[in-house]
């Protein structure tokens, strides 16, 4: 299994940062990659990346949990896809705690690796952490 978590105090109030992080519309906006989403609805969305050569990349994700404005957690669908053969499970969590100074946003991401892959967890464990720093500083640029 590779965790990996990030935490980040944002120079704004819970329900400013819940308007960013509950609408997926804004991911490009603040997630690492993201170029568009495509197929929005209320408990399911695809981000479109770009690979180094320029060729899209979708990815399917459903909601699994909203509480506005503290909590918000997301699955990517892998069935029938080529991420199948490496994850058997890749699940995002953020997490709003009201602070003086604003909010406490912690963002995690279980990933559970499949077969072979699980010996690269260590690498991966590194390289989501990146992204998760990335994407905190994202919303502070938007937030804060």
């Amino acid at each position: 299994m590779a965790n990996a978590q990030s935490t980040r105090i944002v120079a704004a109030p819970p329900e400013r940062v819940w308007e960013v992080i509950g609408d997926p519309h804004h991911m490009p906006r603040w997630w690492p990659g993201v170029q568009r989403m495509e197929g929005v609805e209320a408990d399911r969305w695809t981000q479109v990346f770009t690979t180094k050569r320029g060729r899209p990349v979708r990815l399917d994700f459903h909601l699994l949990q909203s509480e506005p404005p503290w909590v918000r957690s997301w699955e990517q669908e892998l069935v029938g896809t080529p991420f199948e053969r490496v994850l058997q499970e890749s699940i995002t969590e953020i997490r709003l705690e009201p602070t003086a100074q604003g909010t406490l946003v912690t963002i995690a991401q279980r990933q559970k690796l499949r077969g072979y892959s699980r010996t690269g967890g260590f690498m991966l464990r590194r390289a989501t952490r990146a992204k998760l720093a990335e994407a905190l500083q994202g919303l502070e640029r938007i937030c804060g």
